[in-house]
């Protein structure tokens, strides 16, 4: 008999409907050969700290700070009041009784087809069996009745797959002990819950940088050096590379005087037949870039919905990073493709490099639909907008007819000054832009010819120096998959361009998050109110400039580069090159020096720490949460002092000096309102005021 344990009910549901004639009983299905029952998502999670050590008093403190056990140790989730949910008790307990049963001699693994499905099952497992038995894995692309099926029929041993759960925990243990350590530190420090984790800080920095970089940005002007003239009752307009800043308006005007003292002359014209190809398969970040641009759609919504629709059997795996399919599917990508032109679209099968490619799939193809296709009638508007695009993405790629187009290249050469190129597309055979959406760059081109003379009157154009863009759904997404590319204007994916080293830079683990993990902990810095989406763009929010003010003030640096350096150390886990305890050991090393930092310079002490007397009444000075502050504020003392001063930080040692001595040693560092750096000392007043003395 054997025993399958589903990561979630709907996946149960599916493969008792695949397996057909199963009995449904408390808690699973039964038949001569199959037991089918489900864990729901997460039934364990990590100890907390005071369950290592047995303490009842469950208030964060120093006292048991940094803390690295000497084994992971995982609980039955537990709700709100500390205690193990009945329901998941129940559900376990089922589950306990099954694996232990003395007919199952096998039991299947059948978690989500992910590092984390992987392990939600295992830790069912493991806390369950009692005495050894077989163990195989379940790997399902899709959830149809076939795929299901097959799969049953193709099942490799559990061990297989152990590099993938030793990422799974290794990934799982890395995240607690930031999130634990760093997190009660932070908190305990600023006495606002601050939640530090791996991905979240550098998620939030980097909306947190661009809006800063807008913020400061100074709007300036150039001039630009413009011809705009009709020419055979056509406006051609030629810009030169010439550019001058505001100041040289003079210099700009002479130079047009110049350009229009020389003939402009149409010295080449190239028309050449090309074929546009479309873009390629729909990753999840790149479908939910899409959806972001096009329907203003939150990544969180985008996920469900294609979440949906995979456990309805209508697409399929989502969270994938790969827009490329495997080899050995092509006998599946035909069937689909047959199901595909039923419904009207034109398309054949197509055997090539930019649709096969083994080495740009690590453990998931790119999104397709299935053979199985949902009636427009039972589906949402918004489900329908994200099977639609899948679908349309699919029929384009391997579209019957080749998307044809003229590429035009006007050359015209201003007398030995410069030379103009006007390029432009003209769709000649739609093709699978018929499907899918055109591409952008159809400009139309005037209708001039070889050795025609072009009308020119060239003016200085004041154009506007812009300033960065904040994040959108799409460029944040693009920069997490990869912090290091640098910003390059964007080319037009349907151009198919050589993406070796954006695969590479994934594999590496280079990469912000992963495509499983990213959208959830995007919306948690969202619900922590550090950042907000308006319709597809990010902003910072003021508890997200805190976050990232605090941080800093501690010498707790989650940037991208740490980050990164401990997701190639997640990958080489996968890869099998090194163990768990590696990176254990490399992420308590890295928050051990928090804790041991002997940079005190920014230093502002814990909540409600005492740093001296009040200078107004007399009563203790006190750490707040945004300032050192009175203790007798309740009784009318307003006297309190910044945290920041001329953008230098007043650490712990310099605020204890100004309240003891009333005037500091001189400090460097402050910045003046005209951005200079300056030294002075602080001096307190006699009525709480403070004051610069110069050198």
């Amino acid at each position: 008999m054997k025993l399958i344990i589903a990561e979630k009910p709907s996946l149960a549901r599916n493969i008792v409907s695949a397996i057909g004639n199963m009995n449904k009983k408390d808690g699973y299905f039964e038949n001569e050969n199959y037991i089918v029952t489900w864990a729901f998502g997460h039934l364990f999670t990590l100890y907390d700290i005071e369950d290592y050590n047995n303490e009842e008093d469950k208030k964060w403190k120093m006292d048991n700070l940094p803390f690295f056990p000497k084994e992971f140790k995982f609980n039955l989730k537990k709700d709100n009041n500390k205690k193990v949910d009945e329901g998941i008790l129940k559900q376990f307990n089922i589950i306990k009784n099954l694996v232990n049963r003395q007919d199952v001699d096998t039991i299947v693994n059948a978690g989500d087809s992910d590092r984390e499905g992987e392990i939600i099952v295992r830790l069912c497992i493991s806390n369950a069996l009692e005495k050894e038995k077989k163990l195989v894995r379940l790997w399902l692309p899709d959830q149809t009745p076939k795929t299901v099926n097959d799969a049953l029929s193709n099942m490799q041993d559990e061990s297989e797959y152990d590099n993938l759960a030793n990422e799974g925990f290794a990934r799982t243990y890395v995240d607690w002990l930031y999130g634990v350590n760093l997190t009660r530190y932070a908190t305990l420090k600023s006495g606002t819950l601050l939640r530090v984790g791996r991905v979240i800080v550098p998620i939030v920095k980097a909306i947190y940088d661009r809006d800063k970089q807008i913020k400061e940005f100074v709007p300036d002007i150039y001039y630009a050096i413009v011809s705009n003239e009709k020419t055979n009752d056509e406006a051609i307009e030629l810009t030169s590379k010439e550019k001058f800043d505001k100041e040289k308006l003079d210099l700009a005007k002479k130079m047009c005087d110049k350009y229009n003292g020389e003939i402009a002359t149409v010295i080449s014209k190239k028309v050449k037949e090309d074929v546009l190809n479309p873009g390629k398969l729909y990753s999840l970040t790149k479908l939910q870039n899409y959806l972001g641009k096009k329907y203003k759609m939150p990544m969180d919504k985008s996920l469900s919905i294609v979440q949906k629709l995979y456990e309805e059997g209508y697409l399929t795996y989502p969270r994938t990073n790969s827009e490329y399919l495997a080899t050995n599917e092509k006998d599946k990508i035909k069937e689909i493709l047959n199901v595909v032109s039923n419904l009207g679209y034109k398309v054949k099968f197509k055997d090539k490099k930019t649709i096969f490619d083994d080495s740009k799939i690590e453990s998931h193809s790119a999104l397709t639909p299935t053979y199985k296709i949902p009636k427009k009638e039972n589906m949402s508007d918004d489900e329908i907008k994200v099977y639609t695009a899948v679908m349309r993405r699919f029929a384009a790629v391997f579209c019957a007819e080749e998307c044809k187009i003229e590429k035009t290249e006007i050359k015209i050469k201003l007398g030995e000054l410069e030379e103009f190129i006007l390029k432009g597309n003209v769709i000649v055979q739609k093709g699978w832009t018929k499907y899918d959406e055109a591409s952008k760059n159809d400009k139309i081109l005037p209708n001039i010819n070889i050795g025609d003379t072009i009308n020119i009157n060239f003016i200085p154009v004041e154009k506007k120096k812009s300033p960065p863009k904040h994040y959108t759904i799409e460029t944040l997404n693009n920069y997490l998959k990869n912090p290091f590319k640098e910003d390059k204007q964007k080319i037009n994916e349907e151009e198919n361009i050589d993406d070796t080293d954006e695969y590479k830079a994934i594999f590496e683990g280079l990469e912000l998050g992963t495509e499983a993990t990213r959208t959830g902990i995007i919306n948690n810095a969202i619900n922590s109110k550090y950042i907000e989406l308006k319709k597809d763009v990010y902003y910072i929010l003021p508890g997200g400039i805190y976050l990232i003010d605090e941080l800093s003030n501690m010498n707790i640096s989650m940037d991208k580069y740490k980050t990164s350096e401990l997701g190639k150390g997640l990958k080489q886990v996968y890869k099998g090159n090194i163990k768990i305890s590696d990176v254990v050991d490399l992420t308590e090393k890295e928050i051990k020096e928090v804790f041991d930092s002997s940079d005190t310079s920014k230093d502002t002490g814990f909540y409600r720490e005492v740093v001296g007397i009040c200078p107004v009444c007399g009563k203790d000075v006190i750490k707040g949460r945004y300032n050192y502050g009175c203790t007798g504020y309740n009784d009318g003392c307003n006297f309190k002092v910044s945290f920041n001063i001329c953008k230098k930080v007043i650490n712990k040692e310099i605020i204890k000096k100004l309240l003891e001595d009333k005037e500091t040693d001189f400090i460097e560092g402050f910045i003046s309102k005209n951005n200079k750096e300056f030294k002075s000392k602080l001096k307190l007043e006699s009525d709480g005021k403070i004051s610069f003395i110069f050198n």
